[in-house]
């Protein structure tokens, strides 16, 4: 897994020095940039001071002075940046509480460091492609961080299932995909109506791209695909 880490700069706050050590040591290891804190109050001072360098933020739940919980809290008015807790505590509740606060992923304490480095790459590596990925189709342009699609330079609105949708068709170029497989890959397995809506979809898509909208091509007797001509 080939990640850019000399732009990454990861803060780990941890009460526990040797806890920081461990995983300052294997992520350094990694050529990763590291930034200490030892209870939640210091994160937050670290945080505010760096906020413009830090990708990934490796956070303890149970912490003197201000827990995980409250550090998460106020960072997350701000900053997206990637958090993952690090809690002796595996209780599903508390995950759930997590994962509505913003956590984007939790590793349970006695952790192995390997996997810890290995989780953390997957995060930036998603993060980084997310960052940068604004791709042009034929001069459909898909903005998948801001969720936005333009046509030929100009912004059309589009419901949140018709980008999903054309998101998933352009994602899929030239490939025949069955109405069966954009019901189970865009509404999901749980989706038990009539593909008939994607028709009336792709009608809607189509008229949003003008021109463009002839890149959707019927595939009669399976379904549909995008193919830029």
């Amino acid at each position: 897994m080939i990640v850019d880490m000399l732009n990454n700069c990861i803060l780990v706050v941890d009460d526990e020095q040797r806890m920081r050590k461990l995983i300052k040591d294997f992520l350094a290891a990694k050529g990763y940039s590291i930034l200490e804190a030892e209870d939640g109050e210091k994160g937050l001072e670290v945080f505010e001071e760096n906020k413009n360098k830090i990708s990934l933020i490796l956070l303890d739940v149970m912490m003197p002075k201000l827990d995980g919980w409250s550090v998460l809290r106020q960072i997350r008015q701000e900053s997206k940046v990637p958090i993952i807790m690090l809690t002796a505590r595996g209780e599903e509740q508390d995950e759930l509480f997590g994962f509505e606060l913003g956590v984007d992923e939790y590793i349970s304490k006695p952790f192995s460091p390997k996997i810890l480095v290995a989780r953390v790459e997957a995060i930036l590596k998603r993060t980084n492609q997310d960052e940068k990925e604004i791709k042009d189709y034929g001069g459909i342009e898909i903005d998948k961080e801001g969720r936005t699609v333009k046509v030929d330079g100009k912004p059309i609105e589009l419901s949140l299932r018709e980008y999903e949708l054309l998101t998933y068709l352009v994602e899929n170029e030239n490939i025949a995909l069955s109405r069966d497989k954009i019901l189970n890959n865009v509404w999901n397995y749980d989706y038990y109506g009539d593909s008939r809506t994607i028709d009336s979809h792709i009608k809607k898509i189509r008229h949003k791209l003008g021109k463009k909208g002839k890149y959707i091509q019927t595939m009669r007797g399976v379904g549909y695909k995008f193919e830029v001509k």
